[in-house]
């Protein structure tokens, strides 16, 4: 198979989930964030050499190169093997990326130690370095590492600075620093069908589009899946993983009960759990009111109750004009085949698609979990006039 790469326009479509942000007019930029350290020199620490983490580095430059860092023992292999005291850590559910697996990997600066937050992600000490690793599968069906394509490893780097989001394409045994993002041409087969599409490697800028909060006065830059709910399940070794880093010393405290977001395919889980859980991961960190998409009015967080108008009940979205199905309400209960929610999500057009940016195919199986959520909720929770 021949691959494809385009670099890709800066600044694209804001970053959000299955719901309602007004397309038209173009959302404000978000508002600045400290610039990222200027390229490496002729002597910088990017060329040291070293068998361990390069923490110098980590924090000073954005390395040409992602071994430069020298996260994992075989540079070559991103998924496993991360050189102490990188660790393995897994969520609950995630956030859709066209079936790529998604190999996640905390590195916290020895001796510094994450807060516990019940609601927020958990609080991270500079030289914090999330590394986080996307690959395709060639088919659905399959899993395994004979199956995959390495495409790209996102780096987000809790500088003095702030932080700052380093995104990198692979490109045989290395991988590449590609601030200008990319379209990586792929084909896979899913459920009996060959899916042909462009993979989206986000640009320096994208990144900042679902990741940056604003109040209207102060920006921050924050990780989206460092929260307790999220966390909340066995790690590698079986063990809790919150209970497995308090134990070890790098969270401050975990609370006895702790709420979980369900995962799409838990059939354990209720069908509302099952929902939110989803909706939180893919569309809250915009659909919130700091975030890109706060002029929609819709707020898809875990813990905003989903029988109001906030989250969606027989809410009109600003601005929108329902798309070709002319739909008129966010969520219609008990009828999802009448709702905006899942029909932004069944959309590949710029103009309908959530989330706009992410992804380039449906996650049909979410489409249908969500109207079926929908056309399960009691009527009499709104009147929607038709």
């Amino acid at each position: 198979m021949k691959y494809l790469l385009i670099p890709l326009i800066l600044g694209l479509a804001s970053c959000g989930g299955g719901g309602d942000s007004t397309p038209e007019p173009t959302p404000p930029e978000p508002p600045p964030v400290t610039p990222d350290p200027d390229p490496p020199t002729a002597d910088s620490p990017c060329d040291a050499t070293t068998s361990e983490v390069n923490w110098e580095a980590l924090m000073q430059e954005n390395c040409e190169r992602l071994s430069q860092y020298g996260l994992f023992v075989d540079s070559a292999i991103p998924t496993r093997d991360p050189r102490q005291p990188g660790e393995l850590y897994q969520l609950t559910t995630a956030l859709f990326s066209d079936y790529a697996s998604k190999y996640r990997f905390l590195f916290l600066p020895p001796g510094s130690q994450m807060t516990y937050h019940d609601t927020e992600t958990l609080g991270l000490p500079v030289g914090t370095v999330l590394v986080k690793t996307f690959a395709l599968p060639s088919d659905t069906a399959l899993s395994g590492e004979d199956n995959e394509r390495l495409i790209e490893t996102r780096l987000l780097i809790h500088r003095e600075s702030g932080w700052v989001a380093l995104p990198y394409l692979w490109q045989g045994d290395e991988a590449q620093f590609t601030p200008a993002g990319a379209l990586v041409a792929h084909e896979m087969t899913h459920r009996d069908q060959t899916l042909s599409f462009n993979y989206e490697v986000p640009s320096q800028p994208q990144c900042k589009q679902c990741h940056q909060w604003s109040d209207g006065e102060v920006a921050r830059f924050s990780p989206i899946g460092l929260k307790a709910r999220l966390l909340n399940r066995p790690g590698e070794d079986g063990d809790n993983q919150l209970q497995a880093w308090l134990a070890k010393g790098w969270l401050d405290r975990v609370p006895d009960d702790i709420p979980t977001a369900a995962d799409l395919y838990d059939s354990s889980a209720s069908l509302t759990d099952r929902a939110k859980g989803y909706l939180d991961i893919n569309c809250a960190h915009c659909h919130r009111p700091e975030g890109f998409a706060s002029l929609s009015g819709l707020r898809l967080g875990f813990f905003v109750d989903h029988t109001t108008m906030e989250y969606g009940i027989c809410k009109q979205p600003p601005g929108y004009d329902g798309g070709a199905a002319g739909l008129d309400y966010d969520i219609v209960p008990g009828d999802g085949a009448n709702s905006i929610l899942p029909y932004r999500m069944a959309q590949l057009d710029a103009k309908d698609r959530m989330p706009p940016i992410g992804r380039a195919l449906v996650h049909d199986d979410a489409v249908a979990l969500v109207r079926q959520w929908i056309d399960s909720l009691d009527p009499s929770l709104g009147t929607c006039s038709q």
